[in-house]
This record gives C-alpha cells, structure tokens and sequence, in this order.
C-alpha cells in the first residue's frame, strides 16, 4: 500500500461506479480531461475514479484507482483510455492545484484487502448462490451475459464485474463500492438481485 500515491488525478464521473478487478473504456473529450490524462501517462498511469454528487463540486467519499493500460488518440482529438481496476480510496481532502483537474489526498488503509488474494475470498457456495440469482435477473431484463466467460474469472473479479454491469441505481452500486468484505458485498448484491427478481416477477416463489 505504501508504494501508492497518496495525491492522485480524479475523474469525478455522475452514474460510473468503478470496482478493483474491472476494466473500464473511457472517451475522453473535454480539454480539462484531456490534460489530466496526458499528465497522468507522462506520470505513473494511475487514474482516480469517483462518483460525483448531484450537488455541483461534490463527490462521494470513497472512489477507485484505476491505471491506464491501453490508450489511443483519435483524429478528431480525443484520446480512447482503459483503466484496470486496482483498489478503492477514501478522500481525506482536496488540495488546491493549477491545473484544470481536480487533485486529492487519499488513503487505501480501509480496503488493504484489494491488493491482497489471499485474504479477499469468499466461500464457493456463496458466489453460485450469487450466480444463480444473477442468471434469472439478467435473463429477465434481457441482458445478454456471457456466463462462461464469467465463469473463468476470480471469484472477486466475477462478483465485481456483476457490481459494476449491474443495471441497479447508482446508490446501490455506491453502497456496494463502500463496503470493505468482498464476501459483505457479494451477499447484498444477491439481497438487491433477488428483490429486483422479486419486484419483476412478483412471484415469491422465485426467491425461496
């Protein structure tokens, strides 16, 4: 944790919710982000992404550090990133800049287990359960997932992937990023999953 900077670039983004393990494409357009991205591939690669708050300039307190692994730049000026998930932060403050981005103070203290296999786990019972409830949620909104594809990944990288493609609010996505136990997040996003099946199909029957 200690090789991580603790002053990092954020991309402050209203409905993105970003998870460790994940990839995420990015179109960058605007001057500010085009600048903050060029600084950041000049520097270490490491990009913050956060969720911003419907009230202009404020943002939620805990976001994603992300680092760039591919990048291209377009004709037109834009510049195409992905970002490979690494860990969560916490904001301790903003700090003042001349730049036309956004810098903060962050720590990774209260998710050190995102950088840590071993001790990120979770039992394989509930991770099918989790899987279970998934497939008849995603094939009642007819969302297409490619569940063997799914199947090969980590099982933290598969209950973050179901987070992060999940069609539920960006509240519910948040409260699942702010949660520190993978096993914690994997049982409330089966809790939401089952009580949007519930709600579609108002069968209760689905659920037991």
């Amino acid at each position: 944790m200690s090789k991580l900077p603790n002053i990092i670039p954020i991309f402050p983004l209203r409905g993105v919710i970003f998870f460790p393990e994940t990839n995420l494409p990015l179109n960058i357009f605007e001057d500010r982000y085009l600048s903050m991205v060029k600084d950041v591939l000049d520097n270490n690669g490491l990009l913050g992404m956060i969720q911003s708050k419907e009230i202009k300039g404020e943002v939620f307190h805990v976001g994603c550090l992300g680092k760039i692994s591919k990048h291209e730049k377009t004709p037109d000026g834009r510049i195409l990133i992905n970002l490979n998930g690494l860990t969560r932060f916490e904001i301790n403050k903003e700090i003042k800049n001349n730049k036309p981005y956004r810098e903060f103070v962050v720590n990774y203290e209260n998710f050190k287990t995102d950088l840590n296999p071993e001790e990120n786990k979770i039992e394989n019972t509930k991770l099918q359960k989790l899987i279970g409830f998934s497939k008849k949620y995603y094939n009642h909104q007819g969302m297409m997932i490619n569940w063997n594809e799914l199947s090969k990944l980590k099982s933290s990288q598969q209950i973050y992937t179901l987070a992060m493609i999940s069609p539920f609010s960006v509240s519910e996505k948040q409260k699942l990023l702010e949660m520190v136990k993978l096993p914690e997040i994997a049982e409330t996003l089966n809790d939401i999953t089952k009580f949007g099946l519930y709600e579609d199909s108002n069968e209760k029957s689905i659920i037991q």
